[in-house]
């Protein structure tokens, strides 16, 4: 068989239906372009990254760019993504974290790790009780409230306990205990500018604390990552017994709809616009808004109620208000207005839709 006639096989096979091959099969990118025809699975351009460093257990491939043997097509007929995910991840447990293609490289190197070089979910792998996950020790590189270095913190999480805690010295008490209840975890690449950056919020005294953290494997910070979802997990199952699954798993940590930087006023309208940091969280319904996107605290915060209780987002500003030539917002609650300006007309496309998104939640 032909050069061209390989490429449409493959691309034929790719596309089939009931296979799984037209997404990729680590990160569910769409139409994914690369394949290991090792494990003979359909990857995106970015998995395929990945595997290149795994020699051992996977060899990759372009569908268009590269030479296909004919014998290496048909391992890749007589298998697929369907088929690999039936071995690799017939026991992934319900409180493991599994990337999307949206999600940091560090989430998914260490799911495709996971999977085909540690083998942690094929069937013969005994399933981890939840609470028992759930407890972890060791130490964090963690960000100072106040000289804002990172210093390495020991951390305890107890699913059993209901606590995570965290101590600055090496004897004496903790720092900060934790509940579970109301702690969440979030990957923060970018804003913690560390490949492996982790950003821990929990209620203290009334107001949502942010706590900033790191470590130098990469392992180690997923691990730690769902040991926290583990946690959670067990509590959630614990507290809402009759609750279904489906229900329970969006819940036990989540990712902000949407953060940036915006200009907002004060309550009149006529004071000047300063330069602010965003986080929308959809699941507390809660705009809080900070001088520095690593801040500890807010220093305010906006209820995002539903379309019936009066809440609406508008684009543009309120009669009246005069505000610099760039495109604006307008969330308009029962109390009052907020006016926003935004750093250009996409940011104020994405954050008229995500706001949206809150209000349209029962």
């Amino acid at each position: 068989m032909d050069r061209d006639s390989n490429k449409t096989l493959l691309l034929e096979l790719q596309r089939a239906a009931g296979t799984g091959n037209s997404r990729c099969a680590d990160c569910g990118m769409p139409d994914p372009e690369w394949a290991s025809y090792k494990l003979g699975i359909f990857i995106c351009l970015n998995c395929s990254g990945i595997h290149r460093n795994l020699p051992q257990i996977s060899k990759v491939k372009s569908l268009r760019l590269d030479f296909w043997e004919n014998d290496v097509i048909e391992f890749m007929k007589k298998h697929g993504n369907l088929c690999a995910k039936a071995k690799y991840e017939a026991k992934v447990p319900p409180y493991y974290y599994i990337p999307q293609f949206c999600d940091c490289l560090v989430l998914k190197e260490q799911w495709i790790r996971a999977k085909y070089e540690r083998e942690e979910f094929v069937a013969t792998r005994v399933c981890q009780d939840p609470c028992s996950a759930g407890s972890r020790e060791g130490f964090l590189w963690k960000r100072g409230r106040e000289n804002r270095h990172f210093r390495k913190r020991r951390f305890l999480l107890s699913a059993r306990e209901g606590v995570m805690k965290y101590y600055t010295k090496e004897f004496g008490g903790p720092k900060a205990i934790i509940s579970i209840e109301n702690l969440n975890a979030m990957f923060q690449t970018d804003k913690i500018q560390h490949a492996h950056g982790l950003q821990i919020t929990y209620n203290t005294d009334g107001q949502r604390r942010n706590l900033f953290v790191y470590h130098e494997s990469g392992k180690e910070i997923v691990d730690w990552f769902n040991a926290i979802r583990a946690a959670r997990y067990h509590y959630l199952r614990t507290t809402f017994p009759n609750v279904p699954e489906p229900e329970l798993i969006p819940r036990i940590t989540r990712n902000y709809a949407k953060e940036g930087y915006m200009e907002k006023t004060g309550p009149k309208q006529k004071e000047p616009f300063k330069v602010r940091w965003f986080c929308l969280d959809s699941q507390e319904r809660n705009l809080m808004y900070f001088k520095k996107p690593l801040d500890a605290f807010a220093q305010g915060q906006v209820l995002i109620g539903t379309m019936d209780e009066g809440y609406e987002v508008r684009a543009g500003v309120p009669q009246g208000v005069r505000v610099k030539k760039k495109p604006a917002i307008t969330v308009v609650t029962p109390v009052r207005e907020f006016v926003f300006i935004c750093e250009n007309e996409r940011e104020q496309r994405e954050w008229i839709d995500a706001l949206n998104g809150v209000i349209a939640q029962p």
